[in-house]
């Protein structure tokens, strides 16, 4: 899909360099692909301390069924 964008140019030809891509393309969506990780981690960090915890639960026991 074509789309047309204002980006600042300064920037991606430092994140080129930076991530040592070939194309902007490839930097645009590896920035991209980035960004998404990082916002799906910061959702789950922000349920620590919020779920509650079973002090029976054997992590080690799961381990041993696989």
């Amino acid at each position: 899909m074509a789309t047309n964008l204002a980006i600042d140019e300064r920037l991606l030809d430092e994140a080129l360099r930076a991530g040592g891509h070939r194309t902007k393309r490839a930097t645009v969506n590896e920035a991209l692909a980035e960004y998404i990780r990082r916002r799906k981690q910061r959702g789950i960090v922000a349920l620590f301390g919020k779920l509650d915890v079973d002090p029976r639960y054997d992590y080690k026991k799961q381990r041993s069924k696989r």
